[in-house]
């Protein structure tokens, strides 16, 4: 997550939390703070854990790259391209394909655009938001040795 989301989400959750105190003074008073303010940095942080990389945790040691919950085989990857800018803007736009897999964080400058050449998944090509394209690429590359 960018640093600047975190001052007002959780100011966000002292306020409901201070407008939830003034309706019950007293012993509970507490504890809107202690259960807003923590599940605050919670979802924060779930926002943020989303991983990209390559391992090796494949079928047979063979290396993967995966993205959230997805994993391909770095065997099946053809064209990699990396997409900034205005690039990005239509690659998820205008030119997106809707079989595509699309893991985009808008916080995440840079994207990077994997095609699949695997003939039985249905799925043309993935775009990956990454904040390190170029280490990307070259762990692809050195998976495809």
């Amino acid at each position: 997550m960018p640093w600047w989301w975190w001052p007002p989400v959780l100011l966000m959750a002292g306020l409901l939390a201070a407008e939830l105190h003034m309706g019950h003074p007293g012993v509970r008073a507490w504890l809107p703070y202690v259960l807003l303010l923590p599940l605050a940095v919670v979802l924060l942080v779930w926002l943020g854990r989303v991983r990209v990389d390559v391992d090796g945790r494949g079928a047979e040691g063979a290396r993967e790259l995966r993205a959230g919950p997805a994993h391909l085989p770095v065997s099946q990857i053809g064209r990699v391209d990396v997409v900034v800018g205005e690039a990005k803007r239509e690659a998820l736009g205008p030119q997106l394909d809707p079989e595509a897999f699309v893991l985009h964080r808008p916080w995440v400058g840079p994207a990077v655009r994997i095609e699949v050449i695997d003939p039985d998944d249905p799925t043309p090509y993935w775009v990956v938001s990454t904040r390190r394209p170029e280490e990307l690429l070259a762990a692809l590359r050195e998976g495809l040795r």
